[in-house]
């Protein structure tokens, strides 16, 4: 059947075409523009250069809170957190009071467009290196029609009923990675690689980690070992046929002090001070199952009033003059400007300046794993901006769509699948 005879999909308001031919996305977790920058500039990202001159490039504004689980959710909705719920990594359930993870499937609200394109008899492959992802991007996808969806990080888990696949340690011919190195990324990569040679689905996903990212600036040996092989992947995953589309969930920055400490500010340490303890709960949206990358520190928090001395306007009014504080907001701005869900929103939003972090109580976090590395983390508006590449050219009318702007990171699918026919 001619692709123009295949039937349209709509996701979340957006209609799709049919793939012309595999679409890969790839999301490099933690993937600041200056990475790109960097090796663009030195010669070491020649595929990433060759889709930038041949195919569509821009640098996009990705969802804020800028964290892993929020923007993988926009990118495989083509939606903001508004419409598919995902503010963060972590929230607090209103129904219980408690701080939880935010990766339930049941919290994903609306359709992805991999269901979407599965309903309609699409081949769907999604591959992740934190199983934190694998069921929320897996949600409504029947892996018994021959999609696939599994997470590096618990490969040698896989089984066809679950995952879509079977003795896939095997099947990728590498050995299993290690949670906090370069290799669960490249695993990844190397995993989308085979299942194109060998399945060629319509629609391929891949998600990295940022521990690189974390770890190392843009220009440092490791980064740019890690940017020349991944590149490379690139480059094979476009010579076999497909339209290759690059973004990030986020961006990264040093948010150290001169000496190398952690430049931040404890802001539950502030309010207890102040209104006394219990009163008030900071929650950190960038937490996750692994703090060695960032010590659950970012540039975004939501404050949660408990009902006794705090209000909104007495927790804006005493951390104003607070340095490094960049932008504090009630919960309904906050929601407006941002695209947020409202009912998942805390009482007080807080954001950092570039090289500042905000915590919780300072007893509360874990800073031992990050081994004498200065802090580089993410989750303000300044680890927002996220490269937007498509290794093929787009049409006018995407790329005048991006000239007025604004061009979001969850517009990556329309403009691979739709820009490019």
């Amino acid at each position: 059947m001619a692709t123009s005879d295949k039937p349209k999909v709509r996701v979340n308001g957006t209609e799709y075409g049919w793939p012309r031919k595999p679409v890969v996305v790839v999301c490099i977790d933690g993937g600041d523009p200056a990475y790109f920058d960097h090796g663009l500039a030195h010669g070491y990202i020649p595929n990433v250069a060759r889709f930038m001159k041949q195919g569509f490039s821009a640098v996009a504004d990705g969802t804020v809170p800028s964290v892993t689980c929020t923007n993988n959710m926009s990118i495989i909705t083509g939606a903001p957190a508004s419409v598919h719920g995902i503010s963060g990594n972590f929230y607090l359930d209103p129904a219980t009071g408690e701080a939880v993870v935010m990766t339930g499937p049941e919290l994903l609200r609306g359709e992805t467009i991999f269901a979407q394109f599965a309903r309609a008899g699409a081949r769907i492959a999604a591959i992740t290196a934190k199983d934190k992802l694998r069921r929320q991007l897996g949600k409504g996808l029947d892996v018994s029609r021959g999609n696939i969806c599994f997470s590096s990080e618990h490969v040698e888990r896989c089984t066809r009923a679950e995952h879509g696949i079977e003795n896939a340690l095997e099947f990728v011919g590498m050995p299993k990675p290690d949670m906090y190195s370069m290799a669960l990324s490249l695993f990844v990569l190397e995993a989308g690689v085979r299942i194109l040679e060998r399945d060629r689905p319509d629609i391929l996903y891949l998600s990295l980690t940022d521990w690189v990212q974390h770890k190392y600036a843009p220009g440092e040996p490791e980064a740019i070992e890690f940017y020349r092989k991944i590149d490379d992947c690139f480059g094979r995953l476009a010579d076999l046929d497909a339209i290759v589309a690059l973004t990030a969930d986020h961006g990264m920055n040093d948010k150290s002090k001169p000496d190398g400490t952690p430049n931040v500010v404890w802001l539950q340490d502030i309010l207890d001070a102040e209104f006394g303890q219990g009163d008030t709960k900071v929650i950190c949206p960038i937490t996750d199952h692994f703090i060695a990358h960032h010590g659950a520190l970012g540039g975004f928090v939501r404050v949660y009033c408990r009902g006794g001395r705090a209000t909104p306007e007495a927790i804006m009014r005493l951390i104003e003059p607070v340095p490094g504080l960049a932008e504090i907001y009630d919960r309904h701005t906050v929601c407006k400007k941002f695209d947020l869900p409202l009912d998942r929103e805390g009482d007080v939003a807080v954001i950092s300046a570039r090289d500042v972090c905000v915590g919780g109580s300072e007893k509360e976090h874990d800073l031992s794993g990050l081994g004498g590395h200065r802090l580089r983390t993410h989750g303000g508006v300044t680890e927002a901006r996220v490269p937007f590449v498509v290794s093929e050219p787009v049409s006018d009318a995407h790329r005048l769509k991006a000239t007025n702007g604004p061009l979001n990171s969850y517009q990556l699918f329309d403009y691979a699948i739709n820009g490019t026919r």
